[in-house]
């Protein structure tokens, strides 16, 4: 297989948490409000048909204050005890006459006998999550905290208040639960301490809340990590005291797995997890994936789940690149589907982060997406190897060719030395060919038992001519992993001049002596032209599956399920809300931002409130002259 077209085939995953209204006693004029009605937050300011009423020294028993009610059309609900200040009689009156509280305090006021008139104002709980990390959660509630465990350097700490303002929103809602959410991914950890109690009920059919479509299985363990950290984002349980939040507090989660161990998948299971999804009722998916070409059996699945009423929110994807540009789209981000949301990332002073795709006709809005903490799947161990011992190759290597050295490797205008293993000895990517009739192979043993899932990684040059190949394999008994192991993989053709990240994974070698191995092949014709194979970087990591494992992590991945959260939460608020009318949402209630300026359709990044709050105008409203 060609190595540029397997590697431009594969989706991949996208990795780089008061008083409710001034007091005027003395006559200010409140907004007229119908019952229900959102005041500050979206929340009931007063109560309706009441009013507060602070009586003239003339009114000095209940008889004189009946004939003042009688008047008015009230009844007394009961008295204020110790009274509105001074020593005069007060009450908590009901309006018996229909009239609104604005006009009756109006009334009122105009009375000799009464001193002062006031609403029942309502006072709402300033909810905070208490679970520990919640300061930590900087796209949730940026307080200029410094993120521990950041990588991205850039803004940590950020700016105060540059946030998605979930706290106004928590006072309006905190359980999306009504709202079902597939995250399509690596899967979930369903043991996991902040995401157990918010998982999808599947019944027998699915006992373990959702589908693997990688291993055509009902387990949709998250062998990876990726998966876990999204869905924490989305729903980790919330003021309970443990870990993290989530963007809800209550959540109903599906785990459809359609990554394998190394975040990489495919079409076909995407397309059957989105059509799962539909015909679950799903209605808002998140997709933290992405490939750069076009691709008509996803943009079918996601026209049909869009028609079906879903909201899919997608990332943008972690090139830098602009994904309006013929040569550097990124799918789903450039689907057509009219329910679709694709999110930039945001670093912590909300300026666009450096590696956040972008585009002012394919990008929405941006949302949190640098030094995010989350839930993950379990701990991880990486062993690193540099392939060599003092000067020698310390890998066995048969045929020829394989050798141990360093290079000066360049990366943004910057080179550094890197140990390398490559092929020929002499290898410099530009003008050293391997030899002809190589079966040149080089492989070493690992002790990968106890893990619950292993995968391995290195960085590779790569320019192979065509009828000479790459072969990667594995053995469990340790050894030549090409006379009795497993193929994993096997490619011709080039990288370009430039580096690619090969990852793989290892579940079937996950015992005390697992080989790994890599094989250049060539027949007599000559490969001049053709540069070999320069790897570096290379690693083994294992993980072990536990409850309470967190991480902080980068990337548009990590921006988009802060929105999948946020239109969870819409359509919980909102039952009778359209998924256009989330979309329309998402998008008019954010807020303005320069860095998304021409760089998305919105201009704006999420903002849970002002979605909460976001009024549409009403339309096919017409002016009829008279």
């Amino acid at each position: 297989m060609s190595l540029r077209r397997r590697l431009s085939n594969s989706f991949t995953l996208l990795l780089a948490l008061t008083v409710v209204a001034p007091f005027d006693f003395a006559g200010a004029s409140m907004p007229r409000r119908g019952a229900g009605k959102p005041g500050r937050a979206g929340l009931r300011s007063f109560v309706e048909n009441e009013v507060l009423v602070k009586y003239r020294s003339s009114v000095a028993d209940e008889a004189s204050e009946g004939a003042v009610l009688s008047r008015h059309g009230a009844s007394r609900v009961r008295a204020v005890r110790g009274g509105m200040g001074g020593k005069n009689r007060a009450a908590r009156i009901r309006i018996e006459d229909g009239m609104s509280v604005d006009a009756k305090m109006a009334e009122l006021r105009a009375d000799p006998d009464v001193a002062e008139v006031q609403p029942n104002f309502v006072y709402h709980l300033l909810q905070t999550p208490n679970d520990p990390k919640y300061g930590q959660l900087w796209g949730l509630k940026n307080s200029a905290q410094t993120v521990s465990g950041g990588s991205y350097a850039t803004s940590n700490p950020g700016t105060a208040g540059k946030d998605m303002n979930l706290e106004g929103a928590w006072d309006l809602i905190t359980d999306c639960s009504s709202a079902l959410v597939a995250v399509i991914d690596t899967g979930i950890n369903y043991n996991h301490e902040e995401l157990k109690a918010n998982l999808w009920d599947g019944g027998a059919a699915y006992p373990n809340h959702g589908y693997n479509f990688v291993d055509d299985n009902n387990n949709p363990m998250d062998l990876n990590g990726h998966g876990t950290h999204v869905a924490s984002t989305i729903g980790a349980a919330g003021n309970n005291g443990v870990g993290t939040t989530g963007v809800c507090w209550k959540s109903t989660l599906m785990a459809l797995r359609v990554l394998d161990a190394t975040g990489s998948g495919t079409t076909a299971d995407i397309v059957d997890a989105i059509n799962f999804a539909v015909a679950h009722g799903v209605k808002v998916m998140n997709m933290s994936l992405g490939q750069s070409a076009a691709d008509t059996a996803l943009e079918n699945a996601l026209q049909s789940a869009s028609n079906a009423g879903a909201v899919i929110v997608v990332a943008a994807g972690n090139d830098g690149a602009n994904n309006d540009a013929a040569t550097t789209p990124t799918y789903p981000c450039n689907s057509k589907a009219a329910n679709l949301v694709c999110v930039a990332a945001l670093d912590q002073s909300y300026k666009l982060a450096s590696f956040s795709n972008y585009g002012a006709t394919s990008v929405d809005v941006g949302a949190p997406g640098t030094n995010i903490l989350s839930g993950y799947t379990g701990a991880e161990t990486v062993i690193t190897d540099n392939f060599h011992s003092g000067a020698n190759l310390n890998w066995t290597s048969s045929g020829g060719g394989w050798a141990y050295g360093t290079r000066n490797l360049s990366s943004g205008g910057v080179s550094s030395s890197y140990d390398m293993l490559l092929n020929p000895s002499n290898w410099d990517g530009s003008t050293k060919t391997y030899a002809n009739n190589l079966d040149a192979r080089v492989y070493k043993s690992f002790n990968l038992a106890g893990f619950d899932a292993v995968q391995f990684g290195v960085g590779a040059f790569v320019d192979i001519a065509n009828g000479d190949s790459v072969s990667i394999a594995s053995a469990t008994n340790g050894g030549d992993p090409f006379v009795a192991g497993t193929l994993i993989d096997q490619f011709s053709g080039s990288t370009g001049g430039s580096s690619t990240y090969l990852s793989y994974d290892l579940g079937n070698c996950r015992v005390s002596s697992c080989s790994i191995g890599f094989r250049l092949k060539s027949d007599a014709t000559s490969s001049a032209g053709s540069y070999g194979m320069g790897m570096y970087a290379f690693s083994v990591t294992g993980l072990t599956l536990n409850t309470n494992s967190y991480q902080v992590l980068d990337g548009t991945s990590m921006a988009t399920p802060h929105v999948t959260g946020l239109a969870a939460m819409l359509f919980a608020y909102n039952p009778s809300f359209t998924a256009a009318d989330v979309v329309n949402a998402i998008k008019s209630g954010g807020t303005a931002q320069t860095a998304l300026s021409g760089k998305t359709t919105s201009g704006k990044s999420a903002n849970a409130y002002g979605s909460l709050t976001f009024i549409a105008a009403p339309s096919g409203v017409k002016a009829v002259a008279n």
